[in-house]
């Protein structure tokens, strides 16, 4: 039997309301990367995606992209450049790059996406996909990413999103893991999730996340505690978990091992990232205080 994977330069800048509008007034600058300090009602208040800092960004979106997606590719900052090490062809032969593809078909969008030459049992292959978190995570941060993942359901197939203090891809058979979200076959087609104490069925159904897609948050609420959320876009009810890892966190890997997919644009058979990031929370208090600071400096001048 083949081995395999089981379950188990910034710029800141204040702009006061009555500069809104015609863009002029007091601001501060520092460094070479952009993000917002806005005063509203009174009020230091950061605007989503306008305000917010990131300490790593990515998307399959990015031109970079445009041509393909390649092994040794980054097109975002904070992370390290993508591997396909550990995909294999389903004779078991090391094929990197023959399994990864950028698709538009995915309810997500323009998105990275996995697929396999041949179907399960024991023919399919394996794609392997991960990068570097440059840094690592720290405590406070919060990793997202928005996935979706096949509707296909396969004997001895499935899917899994791996966090682990490493410097490259899990092989397949390979399930070591600070913490392991998967949907496995013989775990039934509920998300499972498998930390350094637990291993829990979430009841959320990977047909119901496959809708839409998902989007997943996990953030590092202390040295060894975490909080996740799996959060289906169709509007379903989320599921949240808090539980222990063994850290630390400084690599994210996604394996398909399931259905032969007929291509790119198979959404039944393929799985699909559409973007990930790391805000950067250290950045975000600073800019809220930086945000006081610029209402006193106004209350002052008045």
């Amino acid at each position: 039997m083949r081995s395999h994977f089981i379950i188990s330069s910034r710029t800141i800048e204040f702009v006061p309301p009555s500069a809104r509008k015609t863009n002029r007034g007091s601001h501060f600058k520092m460094g070479s990367r952009a993000a917002k300090v806005c005063a509203v009602s009174g009020a230091a208040a950061l605007l989503t995606g306008i305000c917010s800092a990131q300490s790593a960004s990515d998307s399959a979106s990015n031109p970079t992209y445009a041509g393909g997606w390649a092994a040794g590719q980054n097109g975002g900052s904070g992370f390290g450049p993508w591997s396909f090490d550990g995909t294999v062809d389903p004779g078991g032969t090391a094929d990197p790059g023959a399994q990864q593809t950028i698709s538009s078909s995915s309810p997500v969008g323009t998105a990275w996406t996995l697929f396999n030459l041949g179907s399960e049992p024991h023919g399919s292959g394996i794609s392997d996909t991960g990068r570097a978190i440059t840094g690592g995570m720290q405590v406070g941060q919060t990793f997202q990413t928005v996935i979706d993942n096949p509707t296909g359901y396969h004997f001895f197939g499935g899917f899994d999103m791996l966090f682990t203090d490493g410097t490259d891809n899990n092989g397949a058979g390979n399930n070591a893991a600070a913490i392991r979200v998967s949907e496995f076959n013989y775990g039934g087609q509920d998300w499972h999730v498998n930390d350094s104490s637990t291993a829990n069925d979430t009841g959320l159904s990977s047909l119901t996340t496959a809708v839409a897609g998902m989007k997943l948050d996990l953030t590092l609420t202390s040295a060894t505690d975490y909080s996740l959320t799996l959060t289906p876009l169709n509007g379903a009810t989320p599921y949240t978990q808090d539980g222990t890892y063994a850290g630390p966190i400084d690599y994210v890997n996604f394996r398909l091992y399931d259905g032969a997919s007929s291509g790119p644009n198979d959404t039944a058979e393929n799985f699909e990232i559409s973007n990930m990031s790391v805000p950067d929370e250290a950045s975000t208090m600073a800019l809220l205080g930086l945000g006081s600071a610029g209402l006193l400096f106004l209350r002052n001048r008045k």
